[in-house]
């Protein structure tokens, strides 16, 4: 059952529906890294109103949105994706998940519409724990555990993933998924 899983390269991590932290509230995770040295990974599921061409000195001709990663150095670019026959140097996170690679290339191919917005995920910033942060958080049952494939990390709308995840986890889950945000207003 995935709530049991263990968390590991790959692993998405979901904000149970009370967390109480707004960095992460209905937050979908992807898990890049998890040792005893720490924890990171990207928020799916958190877009800004800015596009990669506003943050980088180039023009790129596609407006491809830029995910907020997480509450850690809002100042740094990265990205994920689903295409390592075009661009080298990622690494794999998951099947046919690649973090990083050649940025060059990346924005060459943008620019000749090779690379495609469902391909891959820009992030500003990350989310990371210190050594056994997260592992705390676990046991104090603040997230669930699960995972998915690419194709449903790549198309699955920003706005629709932490409910479409949940779904597709079933049982209780399913119900989770129907959770209110606030639950004094119903």
């Amino acid at each position: 059952m995935p709530s049991t899983m263990k968390i590991s390269k790959g692993s998405l991590l979901i904000a149970k529906p009370f967390l109480g932290d707004p960095n992460f509230e209905r937050g979908v995770i992807l898990m890049c890294e998890h040792n005893e040295q720490g924890s990171f990974g990207f928020v799916l599921n958190q877009i800004t109103d800015l596009f990669l061409g506003d943050v980088l000195d180039e023009t790129i001709y596609q407006d491809i949105a830029l995910h907020l990663g997480g509450p850690v150095e809002k100042n740094t670019l990265h990205f994920i994706h689903r295409r390592p026959d075009l661009v080298a140097g990622g690494a794999e996170i998951m099947p046919n998940v690649f973090w990083g690679g050649d940025f060059n290339k990346v924005k060459m191919l943008l620019n000749l519409n090779t690379f495609h917005a469902d391909d891959i995920r820009f992030f500003i910033g990350y989310s990371g724990w210190s050594g056994g942060q997260l592992d705390e958080e676990l046991k104090q049952d603040s997230w669930i555990v699960s995972s998915t494939d690419s194709e449903f990390l790549f198309t699955t709308p920003p706005e629709n993933f932490w409910r479409e995840i949940l779904r597709n986890m079933g049982g209780e889950y399913r119900s989770i998924a129907h959770y209110p945000i606030d639950p004094r207003l119903n």
